[in-house]
Parts: C-alpha cells; sequence; structure tokens
C-alpha cells in the first residue's frame, strides 16, 4: 500500500461532535457486525424435552396405575 496516498476514512461523523469513546464503542459494534459467523447446528433435545410426551395415553385406575403414570420411553 502507497503510504502517500491519502485514505477514505471508515466513518464520519455527520453532526454533532462525538467522544473518542462513543466513536470507539461503535466502531467495535460495526466491526462485530461485519465480521463473519459461523453457522451453529441446533442444540439436541434430550427426551424429556420432546412435545410428543405431553400426549400421553389415559390414565388407569388399578394394580400398576401408578407405573403407567411415569414416562414410558
Amino acid at each position: 500500500m502507497n503510504d502517500s496516498a491519502p485514505q477514505r476514512p471508515l466513518l464520519r461523523v455527520l453532526r454533532g461532535e462525538p467522544s473518542a469513546e462513543e466513536l470507539a464503542a461503535l466502531t467495535v459494534v460495526l466491526a462485530a457486525l461485519a465480521r463473519p459467523r459461523p453457522r451453529r447446528r441446533p442444540a439436541p433435545v434430550g427426551a424429556w424435552g420432546w412435545a410428543g410426551h405431553a400426549h400421553r395415553r389415559a390414565l388407569h385406575a388399578g394394580p400398576g396405575g401408578w407405573r403407567a403414570s411415569g414416562w414410558n420411553a
């Protein structure tokens, strides 16, 4: 890169007089937004989070009824 050539500024303030801290904060936010983020796979949901378990069979009274009231895989 040629050091004698003038460079265009990355940011330009059109109104107001921001402090150095405000410009630094804006620069950090813009740099973070411009950085490509890797795609993340969705976290696997455990068996207890599966919505199908909310729809269980009807409960039956009698011997072994307490066992039928629990979650059966």
